[in-house]
Formats: C-alpha cells, sequence, structure tokens
C-alpha cells in the first residue's frame, strides 16, 4: 500500500520559509501517486507551541507548554469522510492562511523553544496514513521607533558601596556609568563612560565592563533554569586607595544576534545587560553595576525617515536564526 505514494512535500510559496506576523502563509501539500488511490481525505495542521523540558539535578522534571497557534483544515475529502478516488499522477492541494499578530519569534534553546510547523496527512481508504511536516520561521521585529523615546536618551547607573572589614574605617568606592542610549541593534557600539573612585583603603584588582545575554525558563511560573553569556568584554587594571579611573568612549560591540522579541511567550525570556564589576583585593565581595538595555531588530529613524546609523557600526547582513553556542560548553 505504501508504495502507491511517490512524493509527499509541503511546499511554501517563500522559500526562504520566513514569516511575519499578520503576513499570509500559503503553498501546497503535493502528492504523487504510482498507481489510482482512493482517500479518505488530505488533512493540514498548523502549530505554533512554546515548550520548556528541564531535569534538575534532582532528577526532577519540570516541562511546560503553551500554544500561538493550532488551526486544522482539509484540503481534500468530505466531512463525512468519504472515499475519494484519487488518480495515478501528481496532484497539488493549495493552503493559504493569515498568521496571528503579536506572535513571540522562533527560538531554539537548550532547555526549550519556540517553533513554528506545518503537518499534513493523507489518510488512505485501507486505513494507512502517511504523514510529513515542515518547520517555518516566525521573526517579530523590534523596532526602536516604535519603543519609548527614552531609549534614545543616555542611560546611567551608578553605585557606592564601602568595602573591608567593619572594625577598620573605610571610604566608599564609587562606580558611576553612562551608556550613550538604552536600545541598540546586533552590529552597533555601545559607547561607555565610567568614573570610579577608590576613596577605600583597598586596592582595586580590576574592572570589567561586559554585555551578557541571559536566558531564563519558566515551568508553572517559576524560573527553573537560568543562562548566561558574555557577548563583549572590555577589562582594566587596578586602582590604587585614594585614586580615580575614568573610561572616556569605550566600546562594546553587540555581535550579530538571532531576533529576541519572545513578547508573547511566558516561559522564555531573553534579557541583555551592560555589567560594570570592581573586584578588590583582600574582599570577597565584588561591587557590581547592571543596566539592562534593549537588544531591537530595527534602528532609529531620522526625521526624515533614513535610518539612523552609528558611525563605527558593522550591521550584519542578515541575522543568525539560531544560537550555536547553545550546544557548546561556554554557558555560565
Amino acid at each position: 500500500m505504501a508504495r502507491k505514494l511517490r512524493k509527499f512535500l509541503i511546499l511554501f510559496d517563500n522559500p526562504n520559509l520566513l514569516y511575519f506576523p499578520g503576513q499570509f502563509i500559503s503553498g501546497r501539500v503535493l502528492v504523487e501517486l504510482d498507481e489510482d488511490t482512493e482517500v479518505r481525505g488530505v488533512f493540514f495542521h498548523v502549530v505554533g507551541e512554546g515548550i520548556v523540558k528541564i531535569s534538575d539535578r534532582n532528577r526532577q522534571r519540570h516541562n511546560d507548554k503553551e500554544n500561538y497557534i493550532d488551526f486544522s483544515m482539509k484540503l481534500l475529502g468530505e466531512t463525512d469522510n468519504r472515499v475519494v478516488a484519487l488518480s495515478q499522477g501528481i496532484h497539488s492541494f493549495p493552503f493559504k492562511l493569515g498568521l496571528p499578530l503579536g506572535l513571540p519569534s522562533t527560538f531554539l534553546g537548550k532547555h526549550g523553544w519556540v517553533q513554528y510547523f506545518c503537518k499534513s496527512a493523507v489518510r488512505e481508504a485501507s486505513g494507512v496514513v502517511h504523514k510529513n511536516q515542515q518547520v517555518f520561521i516566525v521573526m517579530n521585529p523590534i523596532d526602536l521607533n516604535l519603543e519609548p523615546p527614552m531609549l534614545l536618551q543616555p542611560l546611567f547607573c551608578e553605585t557606592e558601596q564601602r568595602i573591608g572589614m567593619a572594625c577598620v574605617r573605610s571610604g566608599p568606592v564609587s562606580i558611576r556609568m553612562r551608556l550613550d542610549r538604552g536600545g541598540y541593534i546586533p552590529g552597533e557600539n555601545i559607547n561607555l563612560h565610567a568614573v570610579i573612585k577608590n576613596e577605600s583603603n583597598l586596592t582595586i584588582k580590576k574592572t570589567t565592563a561586559s554585555l551578557t545575554e541571559t536566558i531564563q525558563y519558566m515551568a508553572n511560573k517559576l524560573i527553573v533554569q537560568s543562562e548566561r553569556r558574555e557577548l563583549a568584554t572590555l577589562e582594566r587594571s587596578k586602582i590604587l586607595p585614594g585614586d580615580t579611573d575614568n573610561w572616556v568612549n569605550e566600546i562594546l560591540y553587540i555581535p550579530p544576534l538571532p531576533p529576541t522579541n519572545l513578547r508573547g511567550c511566558h516561559l522564555i525570556r531573553i534579557q541583555y545587560d551592560v555589567f560594570f564589576v570592581a573586584e578588590t583585593k583582600g574582599s570577597q565581595k565584588e561591587i557590581k553595576l547592571q543596566c539592562p538595555i534593549l537588544m531591537a531588530t530595527y534602528p532609529f529613524r531620522n526625521s526624515d525617515g533614513t535610518l539612523q546609523r552609528k558611525r563605527g557600526a558593522q550591521y550584519p547582513s542578515s541575522l543568525p536564526v539560531f544560537r550555536p553556542w547553545l550546544n557548546g560548553n561556554t554557558l555560565k
């Protein structure tokens, strides 16, 4: 029976399989038969889902799932499942449907994913069922021009802490950091300024600025796993007691990154931060500043509508879809 079916394909009109929320996905299911065949239907199913699957150190499983699309249609066949005769040769069954607005972007992670795919089935009258599946990609872009205007303004973070033993009087260490703005896109530079005043009696071993990506996985409304990766790092050497160090227009380059808009997904969160850390000698305590930033897809525009391109930026011609480092050992 199975030899009757020579070809069974799901073909999209868009060959790169990339779609935006609100767009139509269209194509056809192609069936080629070696001989006349009686079928009860050709079925088509579109699915969008987010899934988290984690086993912790105690071998306890944390699983959760949510659906974004779940739409089925019958491309051939009667509602009462009466038999339909298909002749030998090629048969094409078109499909077209609109994607909902607000879908989260496709994401493939180590412990969870957001994925979209189409499934099709040919059910023969004899009971034999042939199945096929095709994944497609959804990208929900973030346009900085549609986000709060404050993202275009400089971003300030500061802290002041006393270090050392409580019985020894010591002055504070203060850090004040400024980023040129709060929203960026891959390929741009983050311009960083910082002032570190060491009024303590301890030497600051080193200071580090880093751009990080943090991925959190949720199950049953709880964070069950968190991963952090450094995307760019700058480092300076020691600051003696009583000294001040100034960082002037230092550059953190943002590498090409997959689109990260997971708005609408309640199982996976992605966050980008610029951290500034001062490590002191003779103290276990780090002094840390954390500035959250927004990583978008489309840059700011000028008043005439042209794209506002940052000087020194190296905009990638295309963005990757996957994060290959999630399969390695670079996670912290």
